[in-house]
């Protein structure tokens, strides 16, 4: 058990209690170099901020989250979305960022920056995404929590939204975690144990446009806090335990006006055909690492798609993109892509998505590269 963990919870609550005299904790959280992993650090203002508009920008050392050179090591730090803190509690706020060079432009891994471009393009069409995240729990050793040090759990088929001490592993985390997002303001769909034991999934949305990324990262971060307090790791591992058991996804729903309106059906066909054509180039941004991260989980096995080859059905949880049934009877709603693994930026997801579905061949916001598909043969 980590060491951290075993820190008197009632001690610190001493503190946590104590006043503030009237400042305000800002707690600034950003995605570092890698992709997917987050950062965070805390300053003092001297009132609650009302909007995002009172939280200043900030800058921090880029050289040691592999987004800058030491010689050359500041970054910005640009509000972009305000939440509640459910730490530190009511004034404090969590306050998530772009990242951004010193010459202002977005760092490479700031997704969002071309995103926010692209949903601002194709807002007449009030795109509205929900992401299902999957995640793992695991000790701080790799191993997955709860399952026998020298062994395995009982076989795949009794995990899926059970209960009891034999089937649902770490449901305290998934509570703590749930209640955690109802007060930070997020909007948190819901929760459920998945297939492979110690797995569990939150859903995020409905949101519109760009609002959907700033709500799941920030879900995310909330999670590993959770953990943190719990001596637990959260992964995001697109394949956490190799063998006869489930991986871990993103899949990503995804409607429009038209979709969602009397006949939409036939608007959804028409955005499947447009996903099919663009196959390469959405598994390219599947996750942080060009695909290859997802190529160990889309195996066509264990309700996924094989990774080289698009599919569509109703009802079908191992194709790319599955019809609920719900919408095949109404003949509108909306569609699922279960392609996107655990780790993925939605950001770069949702952004693919709609500039694929919703903008004309040829406009200059781009998102998509193009893709050799025999590097996941």
């Amino acid at each position: 058990m980590p060491a951290n963990s075993q820190l008197s919870k009632v001690v610190c609550s001493h503190y946590l209690n104590l006043p503030q005299g009237g400042l305000c904790q800002v707690t600034y959280v950003w995605i570092d170099g890698s992709g997917e992993g987050l950062r965070c650090k805390t300053r003092t203002l001297g009132s609650e901020p009302s909007s995002i508009e009172d939280i200043p920008e900030w800058n921090f050392d880029g050289s040691s989250t592999n987004q800058a050179q030491t010689a050359n090591s500041d970054m910005i730090l640009e509000p972009v979305c305000i939440f509640r803190d459910p730490f530190t509690l009511d004034p404090n706020k969590l306050v998530l960022c772009e990242v951004l060079n010193q010459d202002r432009k977005p760092a490479d891994t700031n997704h969002r920056h071309t995103c926010k471009k692209i949903m601002e393009k194709v807002k007449e069409f009030h795109p509205l995404f929900g992401i299902e995240q999957e995640y793992t729990l695991m000790g701080t050793n790799g191993h997955p929590y709860a399952w026998p040090s020298n062994g395995y759990p009982k076989p795949q088929g009794p995990y899926y939204c059970a209960v009891g001490a034999d089937r649902a592993y770490g449901r305290e985390i998934m509570e703590c975690h749930y209640k955690a997002c109802l007060y930070a303001g997020i909007n948190i769909f819901g929760a459920n144990g998945e297939v492979m034991p110690s797995q569990w999934e939150f859903q995020v949305g409905p949101c519109e446009g760009v609002e959907i990324g700033d709500h799941l990262w920030m879900a995310r971060f909330l999670l590993h806090r959770v953990c943190e307090d719990f001596g637990v790791v959260a992964s995001l591992d697109p394949k956490p335990m190799s063998g006869n058991w489930n991986g871990a996804g993103c899949h990503t729903n995804f409607s429009t006006e038209a979709t969602r309106a009397e006949g939409g059906i036939e608007h959804i066909e028409k955005a499947i055909e447009k996903l099919r054509m663009h196959h390469i180039q959405h598994i390219r941004i599947s996750d942080p690492h060009g695909g290859q991260d997802n190529k160990r989980r889309l195996t066509g096995l264990f309700e996924t798609s094989k990774i080289h080859e698009f599919t569509a059905a109703v009802s079908n949880r191992g194709t790319s993109i599955r019809i609920p049934i719900q919408v095949d009877q109404n003949k509108c709603g909306y569609l699922e892509d279960r392609r996107p693994a655990a780790n993925c930026d939605p950001y770069a997801v949702t952004g693919a998505i709609a500039q694929t579905c919703l903008m004309e061949e040829g406009e200059e916001v781009d998102v998509l590269c193009e893709l050799d598909i025999n590097e996941f043969e």
